[in-house]
């Protein structure tokens, strides 16, 4: 096994707007789309696009969503195999709505992702003892989540935690000890400490809170302006790419699944990281979320494209 990604399904129903409406206002819409996504899935696709060997694991609804998620999976080469269908509860949905400079707000109606239980996490334990990685987030139940970081600690499986979306409380210490790679953005990081971040200061001062509760390596997502990688080795701030930005909806996703990839590859970690900043800055420029996701030859193309611009330079 390579990569484990132990995450959500979310259909999203996609509206383009000139901007959000403020509380009671009614807007005309430019266009409506619907793409599968959730973090999990985006996740997943992101690492199988970028050459790595993906099982995806989670919960579907017995539905016409769920079927189109296995099928959407299988194109991308995607092990399919240990995802549930729950007849109860209905796949999940996401409503995006996303703003014509890039921006995004998302409501989330998780369905049977959060019926993925620790009796059915059981069933994989020797799964993700085999993995080279897992990758996990928390659009699922928490505790689930945290007992299958546990089992790959026991086992010295490295682990990247995406704490998206932002948790209503604090990540408890038992799980962040177990935590060799922290992907919060900037809002994400004030929630875990209570700091607010403005300035790459603040967020070194949050991420060194998080380093101090056990966490290996915490890197903050900055968006355009690239990553923050904190470290008891010290803090680097690793520059993004820029772009011409269309739909930030997978961005995060895109770096995870990156992240999760690069660091199989017998690179450094800040060579890891530039990589990432570059699959994040790619998915920016196209519209949805698994559609956007590039594959490897794009990310080397887009790198080698900007490497010699910046040589003529």
């Amino acid at each position: 096994m390579e990569v484990i990604v132990i995450g959500s399904f979310m259909m999203d129903f996609v509206i383009h707007t000139p901007r959000a409406p403020k509380n009671g206002e009614t807007i005309i819409g430019s266009s409506f789309s619907r793409f599968p996504g959730g973090k999990g899935a985006n996740q997943a696709v992101a690492a199988a696009r970028l050459g790595g060997y993906v099982t995806m694991i989670g919960k579907l609804g017995l539905d016409q969503f769920g079927e189109e998620f296995i099928d959407t999976l299988k194109k991308e080469k995607i092990n399919t195999q240990f995802i549930l269908q729950d007849e109860q509860y209905a796949t999940g949905v996401g409503f995006v709505t996303l703003e014509k400079n890039g921006d995004n707000r998302i409501v989330v109606v998780p369905g049977a992702n959060m019926n993925y239980k620790i009796d059915d996490l059981n069933n994989i334990e020797n799964l993700i003892k085999e993995a080279k990685i897992l990758l996990v987030q928390l659009e699922m139940d928490l505790d689930m989540i945290q007992k299958a970081v546990s089992y790959a600690a026991e086992n010295q499986v490295p682990v990247i935690l995406n704490p998206a979306p932002a948790p209503i409380q604090r990540l408890d210490s038992n799980l962040l000890k177990h935590v060799t790679y922290l992907t919060p953005n900037e809002t994400e990081l004030e929630i875990l400490t209570g700091i607010k971040v403005i300035s790459n200061e603040d967020a070194e001062a949050g991420a060194r809170l998080l380093i101090g509760k056990g966490v290996k390596n915490v890197v903050v997502t900055l968006a355009d302006k690239g990553s923050l990688l904190v470290n008891q080795s010290g803090t680097k701030y690793i520059p993004g790419f820029p772009v011409n930005p269309v739909d930030s909806v997978a961005a995060g996703d895109a770096f995870n699944g990156a992240l999760a990839v690069g660091s199989m590859n017998g690179k450094s970690l800040i060579e890891v990281i530039q990589f990432a900043n570059a699959v994040g800055a790619l998915t920016v420029t196209k519209k949805g979320a698994i559609p956007s996701l590039p594959s490897i030859k794009e990310v080397e193309n887009f790198i080698k494209d900007f490497e010699n611009r910046a040589a003529i330079k």
